[in-house]
């Protein structure tokens, strides 16, 4: 039996189940995270245990505590050890104990801000402020400097005391460029525990992971083994059962480690985490089952450490709906079209078992769903595995290749240019990749012979479907876009992602195309002309009569590229995917060629700060008003905090002035492009 939400009436886990229980509105405070209104539900069903997943009450110990005094049974570890493990500074203490090493820090009760400030200077900048209660990446807060541990402080305060329902936080020293390496335990009632091998996560954005992969590249024999008994030395301390995830970061400059690399304990997520499908894949084991199996009081399935296999490598990527070029903002709205990927028929099949297979997309939507504002926006996990890491890769990057999505953005291209990354490629990467990469891994500026692809592309493609008769304009990955349909002669405006770039550029055709099936091939000469570059003459032709079918045959400039065209049934924007599998240079012919889409004027280029109106980026709830009217304040100075997709989001002012009025308060809840603010 599935419980669920107002926003999750229709959602996969809920049709999928015998039964369902509806246990309140949208908001997790007032539904997922009400215990008592979860154990009425399993009471009134007969249920006899209750799996909390991977989120909201699944580290809750006051939830396991209510299992118990219910006699209902709590897959997961006893009310004791989340309490032990739950609260990381109590851990901390209960690691140095059983000789565990710890990373330093202050982890006391004395949550006085002068005390903090004391603290975090005796531990040495930089710190990291973290929720003594979190989890997945919330309540975490880097602080470089004395000069902003206040702001710090009290951002970090409030998304725990949003998120966990306890505002109290930790101080820890920031280790620059370690690698996240978590070890998998598993425990029975019996007294038996073993691990199951290691997960690098060390690829990560706002302290979320992006991609994880088993083993960890480089992971020597001897220092896997150290770590391994660290974290089963862990669970025993604090009479673990079931399923847990030993967190440590290991100091690795340049990302390499050996035998005696210095490890240290940072927590453990007292649940099963959300990339256990990696584990899974090399070791053939289900884990959900061993969870059920544990708590129905069985012992271990496998009690000896060194029968459990270790067998080939696997990866990971999370796909979210966000917007990496628009600083991995979440997204939300409906999935217009969506088409899962798939790998070819010859890929590698390592022995194939139920739990491990070449590939494994693991989702809760499908087409049509919604993401909504109110969860955490993640759409899939896609797992692959391999006989070796060259061979994951490979794989992975078929798979993200013919992911298609529309509706909501995504970060599946991101993903694909971390995976090409030379540095990932090596293996070893540390936390600090993204951000040391990312204008790489966000792609670079065009040159002039791409924007004329990508214009020539647009001209063809518009032909193609004005028999739709939308008044439509063109954005590329990039940014492409009109004003105005595009006709024999045109000018196009070419932008950033951020639009903090924009290039105007003059196109003019030979013809305007016929759109009539029966007219058969199509072909233009396009002469594109860019400031500072000389005119660039493109060909580009298609065939007209295929457009109704799956995919589309266009060739520009003498490159043939198959392309699928889908449309949102929802806005009429339409989008071209690569159907070859293949990407060209800088990404015009790439995966995602383009969508034409009509695009607002005062949202062009994806400016939701505006130079005087300061917009919602989001619908989401106002937690912090900065200014009144009156004040003065510079471009880029914090207006408006809001909290979105469990995230807290900071509207900063767009240009320097005086604010003239404030639209907002704390806890209003706002919609998307909603003027908080605005500045004269």
């Amino acid at each position: 039996m599935a419980v669920f939400s107002e926003a999750d009436r229709l959602a996969q886990h809920v049709l999928s189940a015998d039964e369902s229980m509806f246990i309140g509105p949208p908001a997790a405070s007032e539904s997922y995270l009400l215990g008592d209104r979860i154990m009425a539900a399993a009471l009134s069903s007969g249920a006899k245990a209750i799996h909390p997943g991977y989120g909201f009450l699944s580290e809750n110990a006051g939830f396991a505590k209510l299992c118990e005094t219910n006699g209902v049974e709590f897959v997961g570890p006893p009310a004791s050890s989340i309490v032990s493990m739950g609260s990381k500074s109590e851990s901390k203490r209960i690691m140095e104990a059983a000789g565990v090493p710890c990373t330093p820090g202050y982890h006391g009760d004395d949550q006085d801000f002068e005390t903090l400030t004391t603290q975090a200077a005796k531990v040495g900048f930089p710190v990291m402020l973290k929720a003594v209660l979190g989890g997945g990446g919330k309540g975490m807060r880097v602080v470089e400097d004395a000069a902003g541990l206040k702001d710090g402080i009290e951002s970090c305060q409030r998304e725990a005391l949003s998120s966990f329902g306890d505002a109290r936080i930790l101080i820890e020293k920031y280790l620059r460029t370690p690698r996240h390496v978590e070890l998998q335990v598993f425990a029975d009632k019996h007294g038996n525990v073993v691990h199951l091998f290691e997960r690098d996560c060390s690829v990560q954005r706002r302290h979320q992971k992006v991609l994880e992969e088993s083993p960890a590249p480089g992971m020597p024999v001897a220092l896997r083994k150290k770590m391994g008994d660290a974290a089963v030395a862990a669970a025993k301390a604090v009479g673990y059962v079931g399923a847990g995830t030993v967190e440590f970061m290991v100091d690795a400059p340049e990302g390499s480690i050996n035998d005696d690399s210095p490890f240290y304990f940072m927590e453990m997520n007292t649940r099963l985490q959300v990339e256990h499908p990696v584990t899974e894949m090399v070791t053939g084991i289900d884990l959900v089952e061993w969870q059920i199996r544990i708590a129905c009081g069985q012992m271990l399935p496998i009690l000896k450490q060194e029968d459990i296999p270790l067998i080939g490598h696997a990866l990971e990527s999370r796909v979210y709906a966000e917007s990496p070029g628009g600083g991995f903002l979440p997204g939300s709205g409906k999935i217009q079209y969506l088409r899962e990927p798939k790998l070819p028929a010859d890929e590698y099949q390592y022995p194939s078992t139920k739990y491990r297979q070449s590939l494994r997309v693991e989702t809760g939507v499908v087409q049509g769903d919604t993401v909504t504002v109110f969860y955490d926006p993640m759409i899939s996990k896609v797992v692959v595995h391999g006989p070796n890491r060259e061979s994951a890769l490979r794989q992975m990057e078929a798979a993200l290749g013919n992911y298609r999505v529309v509706g909501v953005p995504t970060n599946i291209e991101f993903l694909v240019s971390c995976l090409r990354h030379p540095a990932f490629n090596r293996g070893g990467v540390d936390t600090s990749f993204i951000p040391k990469y990312q204008h790489e891994l966000l792609g670079v500026a065009p040159t002039a012979k791409e924007d004329a692809r990508a214009a020539a592309l647009g001209v063809i493609s518009n032909a193609l479907v004005e028999m739709k008769d939308h008044k439509r304009t063109a954005e590329m990955p990039y940014g492409f876009r009109t004003t105005r349909p595009l006709q024999q002669h045109t000018e196009i405006d070419l932008f950033t992602d951020d639009g903090s770039e924009v290039r105007r550029v003059k196109v003019s055709s030979t013809c305007i195309p016929s759109v009539s099936p029966s007219m058969g091939d199509i072909a233009f000469d396009v002469n594109v002309s860019r400031e500072g570059f000389d005119t660039i003459k493109v060909h580009v032709s298609a065939s007209v009569n295929q457009r109704q079918a799956e995919d589309l045959s266009v060739v520009v400039d003498g490159q043939s590229v198959k392309v699928c065209p889908v449309t949102d049934d929802k806005t009429g924007d339409l989008f071209l995917f690569d159907a070859t599998g293949t990407a060209g240079a800088g990404g015009v012919l790439g995966r995602l060629l383009y969508r034409l889409t009509t695009i607002a004027e005062d949202r062009v280029g994806g400016d939701v700060t505006g130079a005087g109106a300061a917009k919602s980026p989001m619908p989401g709830k106002i937690v912090k008003v900065m200014v009144v009217a009156g004040d003065v304040v510079e471009k880029g100075q914090p207006l408006v905090i809001m909290e979105a997709m469990k995230m807290e989001h900071v509207v900063k002012a767009g240009t320097a002035g005086v604010v003239s009025e404030v639209l907002c308060k704390v806890d209003d809840f706002v919609d998307d492009a909603k003027v908080l603010c605005k500045v004269e």
